[in-house]
């Protein structure tokens, strides 16, 4: 008997329930990002603030969701919270938990963009008679999103296949309709491979798109240098 099953593997390899889960990994992932970053980038701001009180409530922040699992994060959000009359479905816990925990490493990205960028550009700016806002929106936050792209091409990636630990609270991103197609079919081996390669080719688009950012990005450091020289 064999412990393999072709046809099924390639019948499922194009399957629209499978294809559905991609698409949900996909937007799942893409939500969660921009949430994370508009989140993230409000807590590095406190994260730098001159104010104890503020800082001590970002570094615990940081402190929680870094160091527990997302997994225990979910199920506190799922399952734990209704007991004092916050509740959720299913598509909102997994976004907040997703958007909450991705925050939390994106702030301490975006910070550490941010000191990255030399003092003497705040005091050249201070000169010019520019606010901090200014300062930070046309100086800083332009030089630090440089050095920021590669760890946030990084972090996608990441999340993409994050995404997937989602599947405990039963949100259908790919994995859980793996799971789903697997008790119905037990067909283990071929939908884990199907799976994998759906993980594989969403991780390699990314990376090919993130290669192209670095790059555009770094042809237009080299353009700025070129006419610093000049």
């Amino acid at each position: 008997m064999s412990l393999w099953n072709w046809p099924g593997f390639f019948d499922y390899l194009f399957n629209p329930f499978l294809m559905g889960g991609v698409v949900t990994t996909i937007w799942l992932t893409a939500v969660s990002l921009v949430a994370g970053l508009i989140l993230g980038f409000g807590i590095a701001m406190m994260r730098r603030s001159k104010i104890r009180v503020i800082k001590m409530i970002a570094k615990a922040y940081i402190w929680l969701f870094r160091g527990t699992p997302l997994l225990v994060q979910l199920i506190v959000i799922y399952t734990a919270l209704p007991v004092i009359g916050i509740r959720f479905s299913v598509t909102e816990a997994a976004l907040l938990g997703l958007s909450l925990n991705e925050a939390a490493y994106l702030a301490e990205i975006i910070r550490s963009g941010i000191e990255a960028v030399s003092e003497g550009q705040s005091r050249a700016g201070r000169a010019l008679g520019m606010s901090e806002r200014q300062i930070m929106r046309k100086i800083i936050m332009p030089q630090a999103f440089r050095i920021i792209i590669p760890p946030l091409g990084n972090s996608v990636n990441g999340l993409l296949k994050t995404t997937s630990v989602t599947s405990v609270i039963s949100m259908e991103e790919l994995l859980r309709r793996t799971q789903i197609l697997i008790q119905e079919k037990f067909m283990v081996l071929e939908l884990f491979a199907v799976a994998a390669i759906y993980y594989l080719l969403l991780t390699t688009l990314w990376d090919l798109i993130q290669v192209r950012i670095e790059r555009h990005f770094g042809q237009s450091d080299q353009r700025l240098t070129l006419s610093e020289k000049r």
